[in-house]
């Protein structure tokens, strides 16, 4: 038992070990990347044998982390929010499968969509699955919520949700770690069955996991997560969800006048939220993310209490919580910001110079000119970068995936030239199916797996289709010859060019895979030699 300066992702990852963990799932995504990184540095990981290589998307690793559960084990699987729309068919059947070893399931979120296409909160996901919510308010927290959660899991018999933003995530505090637990031995689950989810069986879980709903709510309320904070000042009552508890109280260092509720586990605490509303004129609701529980209080209660919060206004309806914007809505004294100079101008990223990316770009501009309606639909990595000047090569970033697929619909209504640019990570996470929807009707595409070995925008993990691309997309369907490659660089301008619209001009399913590795992993492997 010790006290050490951790990451609030990396006190996930240390409780996680320190609690029996037997396999970490995940696919690389910002805020969660450092959770799995994190184990897969740990010598003591390692020792144990714990699991820890990255899965092919968000799917795949719920899926797996599942199956590690159903033989007795604990597992965590991590994402950001927006991968949890991808595992969530897993998902959601988990918590009807219930579990046999502890499962957490770990979703970073990004409130002011830092590095993200949406603010979506996965509290929104706890509720719809019905399944306990973790959130911690600080590292701390964080790390106790991981420690006991597996227990927790086992003893309600479903995945709990820990739900996490992105300043937790990537911010720093002493954490004090427990007693290291062994991992759980092999074992099968009582009622084999309830895995099973044909229609029958799905329809008594379904109502187990109904009937099992005031288990969660008291579980909840006898939470030490969960806490009542008296205060003088009835006038108001505070709602503090999570790291709004810390913002809260930056604003009153030398305490709260108002009472607080502090939510930290969910389903939300029924019996502290009446009392709070049968002693306060008024509710102010501080949560990091979407109204969940500002929703909740408006409707479920019923008690025509004037509640406050995103919704009506007084604190912003989009964007991350700060302390400054929790003592706004306290109608507190804020110090006013300085402008920005007008000669300050904000510096867009941009690919590393050195990138193959832009290479691909400038041959891929330079050839889509010559045809009067080309359009080149782009998907979700550092590739991202060419919608911006001086490429402005892309018109679509939508999802992972969506590249192939979305330059599919519009070759379906006579688009020509459709032109799809993705990743090879991107590629093995979502595009596989998209290329052989392509396949299966000949559809006219023309289709850039744009290789640089790694998953770079994360910060350079293994990309599954590492050595694979050619030969998965020849066992997919696409006709060998025109599955063209070559090496983006200067020198190879006229190969490139040639090989560009040689594809583009072929009516059917092409593949180009411009392949050279990210310049920034080169670097790596240089200094760590």
């Amino acid at each position: 038992m010790n006290k050490v300066l951790l990451l609030g992702d990396e006190a996930i990852a240390q409780a996680a070990l320190d609690a029996g963990l037997s396999g970490v799932y995940a696919y690389p995504g910002t805020p969660s990347t450092e959770i799995t990184e994190y184990i897969q540095a740990s010598s003591e990981a390692k020792e144990k044998n714990i699991h820890s290589q990255w899965a092919a998307n968000e799917k795949t690793a719920m899926e797996a982390a599942l199956g590690m559960s159903y033989v007795g084990k604990r597992a965590l699987v991590c994402m950001k929010h927006v991968g949890l729309n991808v595992a969530a068919d897993a998902f959601i059947n988990s918590a009807m499968t219930g579990i046999n070893g502890g499962l957490i399931v770990l979703a970073a979120d990004d409130p002011s969509m830092h590095s993200s296409q949406n603010e979506q909160d996965s509290r929104f996901y706890g509720n719809f699955a019905m399944i306990p919510i973790l959130e911690p308010s600080n590292q701390q927290e964080a790390y106790d919520m991981v420690y006991h959660g597996f227990e927790l899991s086992e003893t309600l018999g479903v995945p709990l949700v820990l739900r996490i933003t992105t300043r937790l995530a990537h911010s720093r505090a002493g954490v004090t770690r427990k007693e290291i637990k062994p991992q759980n031995e092999l074992s099968f689950p009582q009622d084999p069955q309830r895995f099973v989810l044909l229609p029958a069986n799905a329809r008594k879980r379904y109502k187990w996991l109904i009937e099992t709903q005031h288990i969660f709510v008291e579980n909840s309320e006898q939470s030490s997560y969960n806490q009542y904070i008296e205060g003088t000042d009835k006038n108001k009552g505070i709602v503090a969800c999570g790291i709004a508890y810390n913002y809260l109280m930056e604003n009153y260092p030398d305490g709260c006048p108002y009472p607080v509720l502090k939510i930290g586990q969910y389903p939300l605490p029924k019996k502290q939220l009446l009392r709070l509303v049968e002693e306060c004129e008024e509710i102010l609701v501080l949560e990091d993310g979407y109204p969940l529980v500002e929703e909740s209080l408006k409707g479920y209660l019923g008690i025509g209490i004037k509640v406050t919060g995103r919704l009506d206004g007084t604190l912003p309806r989009d964007g991350e919580l700060t302390p400054d914007k929790v003592g706004k809505a306290l109608g507190l004294a804020q110090e006013e910001e300085v402008p920005v100079p007008e000669i300050v101008k904000m510096r867009p990223p941009s690919l590393c110079q050195g990138c193959s990316h832009r290479d691909v770009y400038e041959i891929l501009n330079e050839v889509a000119k010559e045809y009067e309606n080309a359009r080149i639909f782009s998907d979700i990595g550092c590739y991202t970068l060419g919608a911006l000047p001086p490429f402005r090569a892309i018109h679509s970033c939508v999802d992972m995936g969506a590249s192939i697929t979305m330059a599919k619909g519009a070759a379906d209504g006579g688009l020509y030239p459709a032109i799809a640019v993705i990743g090879d990570s991107t590629f093995t996470h979502s595009g596989m199916t998209g290329l052989l929807d392509c396949v299966n009707e000949n559809t006219p595409v023309t289709i850039i797996i744009s290789d640089n070995e790694t998953t770079a925008m994360t910060g350079g993990q293994d990309s599954s289709g590492t050595g694979k691309l050619h030969t998965i997309c020849q066992g997919l369907g696409v006709d060998p010859t025109h599955i063209r490659s070559f090496v983006p660089l200067k020198k190879n301008h006229e190969e490139m060019r040639k090989i560009m619209r040689e594809e583009i001009t072929y009516k059917g399913v092409s593949v180009i895979i411009p392949c050279r590795e990210c310049i920034q992993i080169i670097g790596k492997k240089k200094k760590k030699k």
